[in-house]
């Protein structure tokens, strides 16, 4: 098992990004959260799930272990497959899920693109206690990434990790220019991973 992959990430694009190990390219999948904390000639640390098929090996990349491990043990539900499971993971962060299954919150998991009323009430029987409790806050690797290269490529950035989640392009401008315009807003317009998170609760509101 690939259990992590570190190295010098040589390319960040729409779905995954390309690192350097050993002198190979590694192709690693993941979600927007963990690819806007990426940056090209910088070295990066990912815990791994490697996904076989008979046909592919796809290597998917996660900023913890908890995420990855909670993308493995999501599989194990009927009719998710690795791209819903990472879906899951880019909504919602590892917290917010286990509070939402603890609570038999059907419209928590319905945010997510792809999870009607019927997945999300398997997800809660099959899930059911596995998950455990909370283990906190937002892992600060999320809200300490390299600076972006402004605010104008900042939201072309996260529009297109939005529409790559499953929003229209249309939507996705609109909630990224809400939080963009709101004078309350804090996060820093120059940090893509905090524009993405807040995003994507508006998002989930409507």
């Amino acid at each position: 098992m690939l259990a992590e992959v570190r190295g010098q990430v040589l390319a960040v694009r729409l779905d995954g990004a390309v690192v350097a190990v050993g002198g190979l390219g590694l192709m690693v999948r993941a979600t927007p959260r963990t690819l806007v904390t990426l940056r090209p000639g910088q070295t990066a640390r990912l815990a791994t799930s490697l996904v076989v098929r008979e046909d592919s090996l796809t290597l998917f990349g996660f900023e913890t272990d908890d995420e990855r491990d909670v993308f493995e043990l999501l599989q194990t539900v009927s009719g998710v497959g690795p791209r819903l499971a990472l879906a899951v993971l880019a909504v919602l962060d590892p917290d917010d899920l286990r509070r939402g299954v603890a609570a038999g919150d059907e419209v928590t998991l319905m945010k997510v693109p792809g999870i009607g009323r019927k997945g999300a009430q398997r997800m809660l029987l099959e899930l059911g206690d596995r998950l455990g409790p909370p283990h906190g806050s937002t892992p600060a690797a999320a809200t300490t990434g390299t600076p972006a290269a402004g605010p104008d490529g900042t939201r072309e950035q996260v529009v297109a990790a939005l529409v790559g989640l499953g929003w229209a392009q249309k939507q996705s401008e609109t909630a990224v220019d809400a939080v963009l315009d709101d004078p309350g807003h804090d996060g820093g317009t120059d940090d893509p991973a905090a524009l993405l998170r807040t995003a994507l609760r508006g998002l989930a509101r409507t």
